[in-house]
């Protein structure tokens, strides 16, 4: 185990300002911050003092640095266009946000620092440090309805490109420390893209290179000007550079424009630690004196109950509390940082089953016992890693965001039960059940363009009766049967197969001339006769 020190994360106190339902979507946030007055030129939102004398300035020893992290960000200003009415109209916006500047400095203090210290490494704008609030008002389990996630809000392809990995157990959007260098890696792209015009590059950020790329050929060609106020882009894109410099005037100087700023220290409060090998979250948690939830808020990046088999196995934890968790983990063997599970494959039993049966994935089984392949045998046994706690005690992974929100939906309808089924999608959901596709996605704390799983329960909060469909054959009345072909995943059982399309599973071998013992390929194609009203009802 190496401890390597990082950027600062929050105070245990400072960490109850996140997000107050995991999984939320995002803050929309469209306000701006004050413009230049003529007693404060747009010098000011360079960080330059606009009467210096240059040679006075060489010779004089550099100022100390500022206590406060907020002013060491109003130092670094350096993206010009300040005052601009698409600005103000963005500042009167934020300005007027009682209580949402209290809130955004809480959840801001556990990153901020880091953020900072990365941006004054690479020599950006220090204004760059403001646009998770723009993003996600720091909520690190922030997701949208476009599949952004954490506080930078990557997308998946973009995140992938960028090096950010996503899996069952680990989403590295959602870690600041490998989004935060993702995104200003990306935006240090964008600004050499558009000739270090960081305005442009702040739009492509958020509508896309080729948007703006697109939008500057189209005034090129006409005749017009290329800059970002002179573009038509997409609405969004065109209020996202405002906002940022809307707050990143409110930021220049809070008390003039009557908000308050939670003071955060211009040092690290948090450090890294890098473990050898993967550790239930519980554990860590009780080992560095931490309840679990300032863990995973720390930690966002860990969807499940211990970190990434294949890493990374880092922990950011709070200065005062690494001595306590170093020798806490010294004293506890490394067979005792995983709890393990021996479990017995009964005749029939398939991979897919057992990993569902123990809420693990396909892979971690085959990776934990050394398994090529997805042929197993009656009778030897297998160690499945496990949860060292009740699972309602890690109430910030991702199965448990979810069941948060899939508690809560409109007081003036009914909470339904749906089983995903094959060939269902959430628009096909959504209109059979009357409701909006946003909100049936929302409700279960996904994306409408996240994949659905047969099998996958859904939380809809219903005003009526679910439509049945069934399929006209052209024959006359309604037939209620209905042909299907299914392609055989990994880890799929006959068994489990007629479970999900209600059939039993004689039909099943007798449709598809299967003999009696014999295994399932991944890719194999099954026909079904299946009966769409016991398919689509919700429960």
């Amino acid at each position: 185990m190496n401890t390597r020190r990082f950027l600062p994360i929050g105070v245990v106190l400072l960490l109850a300002g996140c997000a107050s339902v995991p999984g939320d979507q995002p803050t929309e946030v469209s306000d701006a911050p004050s413009q230049p007055t003529a007693a404060e030129p747009a010098e000011r939102a360079s960080g330059r003092d606009a009467n210096a004398d240059p040679a006075a300035s060489a010779t004089a020893e550099p100022p100390a640095p500022p206590r406060d992290l907020w002013a060491r960000i109003r130092r670094g200003y350096a993206i010009p266009g300040h005052d601009n009415a698409r600005v103000q109209a963005q500042y009167e916006h934020f300005r007027g946000l009682d209580g949402y500047w209290q809130r955004v400095s809480e959840r801001a203090h556990p990153y901020l620092f880091h953020i900072v210290e990365a941006l004054d490494a690479r020599d950006m704008p220090m204004e760059l440090a403001l646009l998770p609030i723009v993003e996600s008002a720091f909520r690190p389990f922030a997701y949208s309805h476009g599949r952004a996630a954490g506080i930078w809000q990557f997308i998946p392809a973009t995140g992938r490109h960028y090096g950010l990995e996503q899996n069952w157990w680990y989403d590295g959007r959602r870690d600041v420390l490998a989004a935060t260098d993702a995104a200003l890696t990306y935006l240090e792209y964008l600004a050499e893209m558009f000739d270090g015009d960081w305005l442009l590059a702040v739009a492509a950020y958020n509508g896309g290179e080729g948007t703006v790329s697109r939008a500057i050929e189209r005034n090129r060609q006409a005749g017009r000007p290329t800059d970002y106020w002179s573009l038509e882009l997409p609405r969004e894109t065109m209020n996202y550079v405002p906002k940022l410099l809307a707050i990143s005037e409110l930021v220049a100087d809070p008390a003039a424009h009557g908000i308050a700023l939670q003071p955060i220290p211009n040092e690290p409060v948090v450090d890294a630690v890098t473990l050898e090998r993967q550790v239930d979250l519980a554990l860590a948690a009780e080992l560095a004196g931490l309840d679990i939830e300032t863990l995973y808020r720390l930690n966002p990046g860990y969807n499940r109950w211990a970190t990434a088999p294949d890493g990374p196995h880092r922990l950011l934890l709070p200065l005062e509390n690494i001595p306590a968790f170093r020798r806490g983990l010294a004293q506890t063997p490394e067979s005792d940082w995983l709890r393990w599970q021996r479990h017995r494959i009964a005749r029939g039993e398939t991979l897919g089953e057992i990993a569902d049966r123990y809420h693990v994935t396909v892979d971690t089984l085959k990776q934990s016992n050394g398994i090529d392949g997805h042929i197993i045998r009656a009778g030897d046994h297998l160690l499945v890693p496990v949860a060292s706690r009740p699972s309602g005690q890690y109430r910030l992974s991702a199965d448990a965001r979810r069941q948060a929100r899939q508690r809560t939906g409109p007081d003036n309808r009914q909470r339904r039960q749906y089983t995903v089924q094959a060939g269902d999608s959430f628009w096909a959901i959504a209109r059979r059940h009357g409701v909006g596709v946003r909100e049936l996605a929302r409700w279960n704390g996904m994306a409408p363009g996240d994949t659905l799983s047969i099998g996958e329960q859904l939380v809809i909060w219903s005003n009526g009766p679910v439509q049945q469909t069934a399929v006209d054959t052209g024959a006359g009345p309604v037939d209620r049967l209905q042909s299907v072909t299914y392609t055989v995943r990994s880890g799929d059982s006959l068994y489990l197969i007629a479970q999900r399309f209600n059939v039993a599973v004689a039909d099943l071998q007798r449709w598809n001339n299967i003999a009696e013992g014999s295994y399932l390929q991944p890719g194999q194609r099954l026909r079904l006769r299946v009966d769409v009203t016991a398919q689509s009802g919700g429960r």
